[in-house]
């Protein structure tokens, strides 16, 4: 059933790569070199596959046809973030396919997962060709510099919003001119089959949240303004969740100005969902609660901060490229979140899949008896969580000196990832303490939080400190070690000191709290510089980790 409209699709996406491949002529050899094979079966051996369960049992037969269409405008999602990474890419995934070389079948494997050819597990390494990958992905002329960008805007100002934009790319006219160029343009061929789908399946579904939710998103795309389907994103309350368009921005490490497209479809727990609610209604108390001065505390965002538990059916895009989300805050318009907040939605199956695949061998290897005996699913699956609900608090819109309104994104600038990751793993941690003693988690849970925090380091850190999430945990690692918060004991395994690390985890998250609250961009790169390096201890515990899977590969039931 998920094939009814294949050919349609397959045509869009022939027609979308003659659109934006117009420089790639048929014949040309795009591969050159290639990583040695035993290197990439290697890589590919440190993502363990997972076929993703999801009950769809209790889906009306209508809703079914809503999955199918919504799962096809999914694959055009990953074909959108594909020509966001590099222009190149679809001209060598198929060489790759075309290839007769039985080995290059591998290759494409690796290829599909990495959404291009360097490794997102090895600081963006490439295994086809040797060409590094630009900081700016495929959002910017591959021969611009910061210097150029910024003195283009300094010279025309009247651009500077354009040009900054989230959703623009910048290319370079043939007079050598940069020029902005917005996403419905720019992706025009394939984002007009996105919002075709999202129509067709607006039309089906008897869920009017969802309806309505999609006929503004599908509306959106070719606008690229989502204020008012991110509105109605933020009320969906049927069985399904979903997520599609352009969100995050961090394959932008040049400026982190643009967003990459990404999907999530999933099937609501509604049963789970509903014990996580009371998390919610502590938002404005967690707040107060944070350890900066009032005038930085942020209380006019929006009081809506729907929870869910879900079961992801299908994801694409950005959020499937290498490592794999467990959970995620959205949206990320201040906008959205002054006015009705934010929605963190869990990945239940995703994390369940992780902590028996990748988790558990990681803390069976590092820790000391003590905290292994203390760690728990739950208390890992409560610090994502609170993650989540901690990137909505704190400082979101800034007030300039001279009255400039800006964000912490746009002061901090290729920095916001790291701290803004930093900030929300911390500040999920104080929180998540905060909550035990207003009789949200239980007391004597403690433990296993503080237990449950320092086994789950490493399973970021592997990641590469260079990457947002891995980076800002190799800031706090590091913090906490220098603070004796964190310790390695007679035997070698890591071992924790509960008083001292209570102490300093509120310490880094007033830190951090306060670089965003004045926009710091040079307090932020300081704290990145010192810690987020990797230590010869650091070394130590990834080598000795080197075997395990660093993060799973998923296989979606609904392909079947």
């Amino acid at each position: 059933m998920f094939n009814s409209t294949a050919s349609k699709v397959c045509l869009m996406f022939c027609i979308g790569f003659m659109l934006l491949s117009v420089n790639f002529k048929c014949g040309d050899k795009v591969v050159k070199e290639k990583a040695d094979i035993n290197y990439v079966r290697g890589e590919l051996e440190k993502l363990a596959p997972v076929v993703l369960q999801a009950d769809l049992s209790s889906l009306p037969p209508s809703e079914r046809r809503v999955l199918t269409r919504l799962v096809e405008a999914g694959r055009i999602i990953d074909e959108l973030f594909l020509l966001q990474v590099s222009n190149e890419n679809p001209q060598i995934r198929e060489q790759l396919q075309n290839s007769s070389d039985p080995n290059d079948a591998t290759y494409l494997e690796l290829f599909n997962v990495m959404f291009g050819p360097w490794n997102r597990l090895e600081k963006d390494k490439p295994f086809i060709n040797t060409k590094e990958k630009p900081l700016g992905a495929g959002f910017y002329p591959a021969d611009m510099t910061k210097e150029e960008f910024h003195e283009f805007i300094k010279t025309h100002p009247s651009e500077k919003e354009a040009y900054e934009s989230t959703f623009s790319v910048i290319r370079r006219e043939p007079n050598g001119k940069l020029k902005a160029v917005p996403y419905y343009e720019e992706y025009a061929a394939l984002v007009s089959g996105i919002s075709r789908l999202l129509n067709e399946a607006a039309a089906l579904t008897e869920d009017a949240t969802l309806k309505n939710y999609l006929k503004l998103r599908a509306r959106d795309l070719l606008t690229d303004d989502y204020f008012d389907s991110d509105m109605a994103w933020m009320d969906l309350s049927g069985d399904l969740e979903v997520v599609i368009g352009p969100y995050e921005v961090y394959e932008d490490q040049l400026f982190s100005y643009k967003a990459a497209y990404e999907a999530f479809i999933c099937i609501v727990d509604h049963e789970e969902s509903k014990k996580l609610a009371d998390v919610a209604k502590y938002l404005d108390d967690m707040e107060d609660h944070l350890p900066i001065p009032d005038k930085y505390k942020n209380f006019n965002r929006g009081s809506s901060s729907p929870i869910k538990v879900v079961q992801e059916v299908f994801s694409a895009g950005d959020t499937k490229a290498g490592v794999q989300t467990t959970a995620f805050n959205l949206p990320n318009d201040e906008r959205v979140r002054e006015a009705k907040g934010s929605k963190k939605v869990m990945l239940k199956n995703v994390a369940q899949a992780k902590y028996e695949k990748c988790w558990i061998p990681i803390v069976n290897t590092i820790l000391a008896p003590e905290p292994l005996k203390n760690v728990s699913f739950d208390a890992y699956f409560n610090h994502v969580l609170m993650h989540e609900v901690s990137h909505g608090l704190g400082p979101g819109i800034l007030t300039l000196e001279d009255g400039t309104k800006t964000t912490v994104s746009l002061e901090l600038k290729e920095l916001y990832p790291v701290i803004e990751e930093c900030k929300a793993d911390v500040l999920g941690q104080y929180n998540y303490l905060f909550l035990m003693d207003k009789g949200v988690f239980p007391e004597d849970s403690k433990k296993s939080a503080l237990a449950s925090y320092l086994g789950g380091m490493y399973r970021s850190i592997r990641f590469g400190i260079d990457s947002a999430h891995g980076g800002g945990v190799a800031i706090q690692f590091n913090y906490f070690m220098e603070r004796g918060a964190f310790y390695r004991d007679k035997n070698g395994k890591l071992n924790l000191n509960e008083p001292k690390l209570v102490a300093a985890i509120r310490d880094l998250a007033e830190e951090l709290l306060l670089i965003e609250a004045h926009g710091d961009y040079e307090r932020a790169e300081m704290l990145i510089s010192q810690y987020r390096t990797m230590t010869p201890i650091m070394a130590d515990y990834v080598d000795q980790l080197k075997n395990l899977p660093v993060d799973i590969r998923p296989l979606f039931s609904i392909d079947g």
